[in-house]
């Protein structure tokens, strides 16, 4: 029950980071098209593309450590035999919701910075 609720969660977060990453791609359209007609490498549009997704993510972390760590403390209080928890599953936790936002903004740039940019700059 727990591990197929945190799945769905999971998933449906990511739905949600890639209908924002979706709608921010066809909001830049003309000025992914500018910036690989000046010359600029898949790498830095991915950059750029990617940049505010992540600080979102970032930022969410920072503010979620305290906030677990003081349920969990709380909670596992609660037990006989008390455990702490440790560090390394917070870095952990990090790296993983930082890598799956990643993958999900990531495909959608990657998406838009493989189009051919006379596409979207010839509807004007």
């Amino acid at each position: 029950m727990g591990a197929s609720s945190a799945l769905l969660t999971i998933a449906i977060a990511c739905f949600g980071l890639l209908g924002l990453s979706a709608y921010n791609v066809l909001q830049r359209t003309k000025e992914i098209g500018i910036r690989k007609v000046l010359g600029a490498s898949i790498r830095s549009l991915l950059f750029v593309l990617s940049r505010d997704f992540l600080v979102l993510v970032v930022v969410a972390f920072v503010i979620a450590i305290p906030v677990t760590w003081m349920a969990m403390n709380s909670w596992l209080e609660g037990f006989a035999y008390r455990i702490g928890i440790s560090w390394w599953i917070y870095a952990v936790a990090g790296a993983l919701a930082i890598s799956i936002a990643l993958i999900t903004v990531g495909l959608q740039a990657l998406k838009a910075t493989l189009a051919n940019p006379i596409k979207s700059l010839r509807t004007e």
